[in-house]
């Protein structure tokens, strides 16, 4: 494969960062990561609900838990592109006032206000989603794995709090639209939060042009195309999982409120999990055995929710919590890797955009195989040989001595 030409380095010559300013960006990357999933898993407790009063179809049933995973492949794409002209910080600002604007027009009780509002707000997660491995980067270049790791388990935290409380807070207000559009003011008070770290990194850093590096010739290198592999198949998982989990158990008998639980579960599992999983694969040779264990684990969750009865959704719930502890994983790979912020930022956009798409099949498709078939037999079987392939990738990626470096071309 042809080598990639390293981009020339961004000129920064920003002043030393004063307690102060450290504090601030601890504080903003923990209210960012309370959002991160938050708007979906929100939605995702509330679809059976919002789909009777509002009084959409099967098809919009199926494209409304489909929208995050476009929007962030689409999107996503363009961050490389905006961090190169805005710059990391004021990207993940603007990032965060369109989905707080998204999340708050969601709570018109309308059709279509639920659609523009999820793709407004799904579209400024994307570009946040891009952008924070490089503001880890940039900002904690000594301790990425502790703020990758904080983030992650505070985006966890966040959507499991809200998939929680979500379906009571409906229940109080009187309306399925009224809730998911509560959870704007979390996206406001991460906007707030964020603008003080904004505008230090603007008044104390004068820049350069970036050398800004396109991120797809970077699918000719191993490191490239292996990662964005990984993060195609966890997020297709993933997010079939997020959008449908409570709905299945709901079709097949759980009660709502014991489905919301279950799925409060399941994302609660999966905080301790990343925490385990980073400190796991950390250590020396110990990566490997950290994709194994996370993915067999995914794999024998999808196939306890197949063959399991209902009664006994508790399993199926701890094991795909465990499994969804992947993610820190593979953005502790990404914030790790590239030869500076510019070619990190291209590799999270190659992995993310390119991962998304692709992964909109899963929410798309287990919701259309589903009302076509009037079962999950046939969705929950594809998501397993997807499991399986996880475990090969996972295998591919962890074996090279370099896995963490990407400049090693394929």
């Amino acid at each position: 494969m042809a080598p990639i030409s390293p981009a020339p380095p961004a000129v920064d010559t920003a002043l030393p960062k004063p307690r102060t300013a450290v504090v601030l960006s601890v504080i903003a990357l923990v209210l960012i990561g309370l959002n991160l999933r938050a708007g979906i898993t929100g939605a995702s407790a509330l679809l059976h609900d919002l789909q009777l009063v509002l009084g959409y179809g099967p098809l919009v049933a199926a494209i409304i838990p489909s929208i995050p995973t476009l929007c962030f492949a689409v999107a996503g794409a363009a961050t490389s592109w905006l961090t190169g002209r805005l710059g990391v910080e004021k990207s993940i600002l603007l990032s965060l006032g369109m989905l707080a604007a998204g999340l708050l027009l969601r709570g018109i009780p309308a059709t279509g206000m639920l659609v523009i509002g999820t793709v407004l707000g799904m579209s400024g997660l994307a570009v946040c989603n891009v952008a924070m491995p490089s503001f880890i980067r940039e900002h904690f270049a000594g301790r990425t794995s502790l703020m990758t790791g904080l983030y992650t388990v505070t985006m966890t935290t966040g959507a499991t709090a809200t998939a929680v409380v979500v379906v009571p807070l409906a229940q109080a207000l009187g309306s399925p639209s009224a809730a998911v559009g509560a959870i704007g003011i979390m996206a406001i008070a991460a906007f707030l939060g964020f603008l003080p770290v904004a505008l230090h990194a603007h008044r104390n850093s004068v820049r350069t042009r970036t050398g800004r590096i396109s991120p797809w010739p970077l699918l000719r290198t191993r490191k490239g195309l292996l990662l964005t592999a990984i993060f195609t198949v966890q997020a297709l998982l993933a997010y079939a999982l997020l959008s449908w989990f409570p709905y299945m158990l709901t079709t097949m008998g759980l009660s709502a409120s014991d489905s919301g639980l279950m799925y409060g579960l399941m994302q609660l599992v999966s905080v301790p999990a990343g925490m385990l999983l980073i400190a796991i694969g950390s250590r020396r040779r110990m990566l490997r055995p950290a994709f194994y264990l996370v993915s067999v684990t995914m794999a024998l969750g999808v196939a306890a929710l197949l063959f399991l009865p209902v009664g006994l959704a508790v399993i199926p719930a701890v094991l795909l919590g465990f499994g969804l502890g992947i993610f820190p994983l593979v953005m502790v790979m990404i914030s790790r890797s590239g030869t500076n912020t510019a070619e990190t930022t291209a590799l999270s956009t190659l992995a993310q955009s390119t991962g998304y798409l692709l992964a909109t099949v899963g929410p798309f498709g287990a919701g259309l195989l589903h009302s076509a078939t009037g079962s999950w037999t046939l969705p929950l079987s594809l998501l397993l040989v997807l499991a399986l392939v996880q475990i090969v990738v996972a295998h591919l990626l962890t074996g090279s001595p370099s896995a963490g470096n990407t400049s090693k071309k394929k």
